[in-house]
């Protein structure tokens, strides 16, 4: 196998792979759309919404902003400790207190941990007028883009070129392109160590 990276840019990566079948291309690809876990909003309790959109309008819009977040510090629910009861290593509360007349950002929102944040502070969530108030805490956690596309970590696409596939790998969370292949690789190899467990178990 021979890997070369051609571009690297922000949040898009560029590389090509020689020397893997096209079930192997496909497979890293599926994992790196689905399988690679990403935080985002997960539940939100509205203390107060005078605004124009309901409740679950402005929930399903606080779950597309792709966070960041320090992947070694959290689990997946299923499989913390705290058996997905919620805690430190599973989740993180963010709250927002807003008045009118503004715009609401994403970067109005609060985090309760320092690694967690908006990966882009400017997009607008809801404007609010004179006198209305917006006012919740929600709970960010990891998540699979296979279970929802709130949790998707990357846009991928590959082509078959000169008996190579080219990849390109473009962020929508809050990993880096980089960490997002390395991190499908690993889990497409335990995956290769778990059907090799099971089927030494046939014979």
């Amino acid at each position: 196998m021979k890997i070369k990276i051609l571009k690297k840019d922000g949040m898009e990566l560029s590389f090509s792979v020689e020397g893997i079948s096209p079930g192997f291309a496909n497979a890293l690809r599926r994992i790196m759309i689905g399988e690679v876990p990403t935080m985002a909003i997960e539940w939100v309790d509205f203390k107060k919404n005078d605004s124009v959109l309901p409740d679950e309008i402005l929930a399903n819009r606080l779950g597309q902003i792709p966070l960041t977040f320090d992947k070694k510090a959290y689990n997946l629910p299923s499989e913390c400790k705290c058996e997905g009861k919620g805690c430190s290593r599973c989740q993180v509360e963010l709250v927002l207190k807003e008045k009118g007349p503004k715009i609401v950002y994403a970067e109005d929102l609060k985090s309760k941990a320092k690694d967690v944040k908006p990966v882009f502070g400017k997009i607008p969530i809801v404007e609010l007028f004179e006198d209305e108030e917006l006012q919740f805490e929600a709970i960010a956690q990891l998540g699979l883009g296979k279970e929802h596309v709130k949790w998707q970590a990357a846009v991928v696409g590959y082509n078959y070129e000169d008996d190579k596939f080219v990849f390109n790998v473009e962020s929508v969370s809050g990993l880096s392109p980089e960490e997002i292949v390395a991190s499908a690789a690993e889990i497409l190899e335990n995956k290769m160590k778990e059907f090799q467990k099971a089927l030494s178990k046939l014979k």
